[in-house]
């Protein structure tokens, strides 16, 4: 076989790689965020909020990298069950701020266990952990648009 047909095996794509990992780290939060009411994407958001509240629903799509059609209905869910509000801009009608409520901000004290929750089920050592960190942001920083 030759060397570029070893370029199109699956096992040798970076591409995959990534996508495998992702959805690794997904299953690995699953149970944890089952138990809190979360999805993975819903517990993304919290953690944009968490951050910092009262933030632009266009803000939030930036941070999480999710479009629109992705999020609305993701905010719905998570005002249906009482940990946001969103609220309509009086000067713009077509902006909405969200908020956490009481319940949203209570439900922050109940995930700080989860990264090293993740990390001990992965059985990857922190500092490979860190070193994993550092190339994926040095690669999101490089492929950014």
């Amino acid at each position: 076989m030759s060397n570029d047909e070893n370029k199109l095996q699956l096992k040798n794509q970076l591409c995959f790689s990534l996508y495998a990992a992702s959805r690794a780290v997904t299953r690995l939060y699953q149970p944890a965020l089952r138990e809190l009411g979360l999805t993975y994407p819903q517990y993304i958001v919290m953690l944009i909020l968490w951050e910092k509240d009262k933030q632009l629903v266009g803000e939030i799509g930036n941070a999480a990298q999710l479009n629109t059609n992705t999020l609305t209905p993701l905010l719905k869910r998570l005002e249906a069950n009482g940990l946001i509000t969103r609220q309509r801009l009086q000067t713009d009608e077509r902006r909405c701020i969200v908020e956490l409520t009481n319940k949203g901000a209570a439900l922050k004290e109940h995930c700080q266990c989860l990264p090293t929750q993740l990390l001990t089920q992965s059985r990857f050592s922190l500092e490979k952990a860190r070193q994993l960190k550092t190339l994926l942001d040095e690669f999101l920083e490089i492929t950014s648009p």
